[in-house]
């Protein structure tokens, strides 16, 4: 998908979400149901949009057309920022977004996404897997009505798209990003001015210079909107989005009335299409990546050790700010996470990290 296409598509969502009301209610025949999935993204996006297909499509096939599931781009029913809310009220039955857009409702959603500094993909996997994760979120979902699941994740992200490269921490100092989320906050703490600002914004205001710099997604779905064309530095690591989790959030009521057959159907594709999503985003990130540098001369250039650690212990100041803020219930996601994410760290370092430590080392492999 090319920049155009993707601001064509997200500039319908107000006509679009306005004329929501004519769209028809699910329909009921012989034990069939209908069911319309509302997603954040533009159609046909590559990795969120094109894997919320797939999972529409699997779970139509899976239960043989008993549930039969219609996706709709960002604003083709609801605007972008609006699927949980469409879900809660019934105005949809399924949405794919982050949970960290639903941030507004309850701060810790933030932890079911990632935070600065946080676990990676397989750690944060493992912790809703097999560390109580899934269920402390299943009890924050069901307070509004919904059931969550993790679908879809970019990995390990970039920091971002830099028009000119940072080379110190006084760099940071009135640097104006697009950083939405706790994200955010840390970065406002070495004194930069964090934007929230919607995907299909971010181009012209790199390229008119009302910011500075900016993360989204990715590789993949960075190059397609062009970013390289107005800040063609890319800094790493994503420190803010260690490993980000899409979520898809399903209608409870309208799941719970479910014969137990289609309901495992549900789960059991959901998570499915959380494992194929990551597998496609690690591929074409990797395709975009090498295009990046090979074809439009992008420099990939690594934070200085002073800028992270900076970064590094600003975020630990946000995160422990943070467990203020929460009720009992987001106090216990947040011990939670954070215990997981300790007992984790421990083990990565000695087994994933220090392989990647190792792979990096010069020596002679065929390529």
């Amino acid at each position: 998908m090319n920049r155009r296409k993707f601001l064509a598509t997200t500039a319908v969502a107000t006509a679009s979400a306005a004329a929501a009301s004519a769209f028809p209610k699910p329909a009921i025949s012989q034990g069939r149901v209908q069911w319309r999935m509302v997603t954040a993204w533009p159609k046909g996006l590559p990795g969120l949009g094109t894997g919320a297909e797939n999972l529409a499509k699997r779970i139509t096939e899976m239960t043989e057309g008993k549930i039969s599931v219609k996706v709709f781009a960002g604003g083709e029913l609801v605007p972008p920022n609006q699927c949980f809310d469409a879900v809660q009220s019934g105005t949809a039955e399924m949405g794919h977004d982050i949970a960290g857009f639903n941030m507004g409702k309850h701060r810790a959603f933030a932890y079911f996404f990632g935070v600065p500094f946080g676990m990676t993909y397989a750690e944060h996997i493992s912790w809703l897997h097999y560390g109580g994760g899934q269920a402390l979120w299943n009890e924050l979902s069901a307070q509004f009505g919904v059931r969550s699941y993790a679908v879809g994740n970019i990995g390990s992200n970039i920091f971002g798209w830099f028009r000119k490269p940072i080379t110190s921490l006084s760099d940071m100092q009135g640097l104006k990003m697009r950083m939405p989320g706790l994200g955010g906050d840390v970065i406002r703490k070495l004194g930069a001015q964090a934007l929230s600002l919607p995907g299909g914004e971010i181009y012209t205001a790199l390229q008119t210079g009302t910011i500075d710099a900016a993360e989204f997604t990715g590789p993949a779905n960075d190059l397609a909107l062009g970013f390289y064309q107005a800040a063609p530095f890319v800094m790493y690591p994503g420190i803010h989005e260690p490993g980000p989790v899409q979520e898809v959030v399903v209608n409870k009521a309208k799941y719970d009335a479910l014969e137990p057959t289609l309901q495992k159907i549900v789960d059991v594709a959901c998570q499915a299409a959380h494992e194929d999503m990551m597998a496609e985003y690690k591929w074409i990130n990797s395709q975009a990546s090498k295009t990046m540098v090979e074809k439009h001369g992008v420099k990939f250039l690594r934070l200085p050790d002073e800028v992270i650690a900076g970064l590094g212990k600003a975020s630990g100041e946000v995160l422990t700010a943070e467990r203020d803020k929460l009720d009992a219930l987001g106090k216990k996601i947040w011990d939670s996470y954070v215990a997981a994410r300790s007992q984790l760290k421990s083990h990565t370092e000695v087994s994933e990290m220090a392989f990647y430590q190792a792979r990096a080392m010069d020596y002679p492999f065929p390529s």
